[in-house]
């Protein structure tokens, strides 16, 4: 489903539409409604966090995002079969099949036993998952009762989503499952991805990264008495440091790698019989990652082998039974990389909004549920809600809804501006 992204005949044309736009007394009621209801809308973020959403238990959260859509008069609102709410925008009759998409991540990633006590300040929340992603959800929702409000009507086809599986190992779950099963997925010509907080810097350039789960296991033993035998965590720490030592990173594409967890064992007197890593690698080139899977099944196999081969010798001289080491590298992620071409029409109407707003444009590397659609060759991008946020994915996480229209008059002159631009099929 790759498709060739749109160009932009000239930048004054983008800045010209933004303005356009700006002059609209709907688009000046929306924007009045977002400044008004900003304690209202901290009110509802407040709501949202105090609901769980782990990785693959985003159940409650989807209902609640289904009331919501119904509640401020969204229309065809149905969770697919991985938990996505989506909703379609109430548009003209003679809107033509070009679809526009902005998607929230409804999940965090806190387990479910994570106290949630949001705890509200006038207009800072502090709560895990505040920033990451309830401002995003948040600001989806106001954005589309704004727009209700205001009366305005698009002449193309709005489609909402607050998906899952964002996070973590959900993988970007929730967004394949759009691209791959959604009714309208064929006509979507560009997707916002509201994440988080921030009204200046934007993701154009997809990080992606590949996960994977090694496991090994032996027979086990007592430290002593079965001194000799197989020891999977050696064989681990022997193939993490060969994994190290011959898949060198490159700073030229941002390709990184990181044991992020080892563990196994029963305890200090005897011999583990498994052992566990997650391995993390992430770059902006394809390729880089496939030479970092190669290499890490090269590492894992090698070490079991050495270790199998050192236990049998021993074993032959003792003549004892040997029992060798088994291995699985399961992989648990697969990120895309792609990114949003300078030439893209979405970029250059993104650079007029923030020249209109007085806005510095700062585009970032990321991970994001966009990392999908650029792959596939559809303009895309991820940007902040609006306001101030931090200590993501820590239980300190908080929020500040001081500044968050001017983010949110960001989200809707651009939105409204791809809207008029799928209509105009440039």
């Amino acid at each position: 489903m790759n498709r060739r992204p749109r160009t932009r005949r000239a930048t004054s044309s983008a800045f010209a539409q933004v303005m356009a736009l700006a002059e609209e007394r709907a688009v000046h009621e929306a924007f009045h409604w977002l400044h008004r209801n900003n304690p209202h809308l901290l009110r509802q973020q407040a709501e949202l966090v105090a609901i769980p959403a782990p990785p693959f238990g985003e159940a409650a959260r989807s209902a609640w995002m289904a009331e919501r859509f119904a509640a401020i008069g969204m229309e065809e609102i149905a969770t697919d079969a991985v938990g996505n709410v989506l909703a379609r925008f109430p548009a003209s009759p003679k809107a033509n099949g070009e679809v526009v998409l902005v998607s929230a991540h409804l999940d965090t990633v806190f387990p479910k036993e994570t106290p949630l006590e949001p705890v509200l300040r006038e207009d800072r929340l502090e709560a895990p998952g505040a920033c990451d992603n309830a401002a995003g959800v948040i600001g989806m929702l106001a954005v589309a009762e704004a727009m209700r409000v205001a009366g305005i009507t698009p002449q193309a086809t709005l489609w909402l989503a607050g998906n899952v599986g964002e996070e973590g190992e959900g993988d970007l779950r929730g967004i394949r499952h759009i691209y791959s099963h959604a009714a309208f997925r064929e006509h979507i010509v560009g997707h916002i991805v509201l994440d988080g907080a921030g009204a200046e810097s934007t993701v154009t350039q997809a990080l992606g990264s590949r996960r994977f789960r090694v496991s090994i296991a032996g027979p086990g033993g007592h430290s002593f008495t079965d001194a000799g035998t197989v020891n999977p965590i050696l064989a681990m720490s022997d193939a993490m440091t060969r994994l190290a030592q011959t898949a060198k990173t490159e700073e030229a594409t941002r390709t990184t790698l990181n044991v992020g967890t080892i563990h196994g064992g029963t305890s200090v007197n005897s011999i583990p019989e498994s052992a566990m890593a997650s391995i993390d690698f992430r770059s902006t080139d394809a390729t880089e990652l496939v030479r970092l899977e190669v290499a890490l099944h090269r590492a894992v196999e090698n070490a079991v082998e050495s270790a199998n081969a050192a236990a049998k010798m021993l074993a032959q001289r003792r003549r004892t039974e040997f029992e060798p080491l088994r291995m699985t590298i399961e992989k648990i992620g697969d990120r895309p990389t792609g990114s949003l071409p300078h030439s893209s029409a979405l970029l250059e109407t993104l650079r007029a909004v923030d020249r209109h707003l007085h806005l510095r444009t700062d585009l970032r590397l990321g991970s994001t549920d966009a990392n999908w659609p650029l792959a596939l060759g559809i303009p895309a991008l991820s940007m902040g809600a609006g306001g101030d946020g931090g200590a993501a994915h820590t239980r300190a996480e908080w929020y500040s809804g001081a500044n968050r229209t001017l983010g949110l008059k960001r989200v809707l002159l651009l939105l409204l501006a791809m809207l008029e631009q799928a209509v105009a099929g440039e």
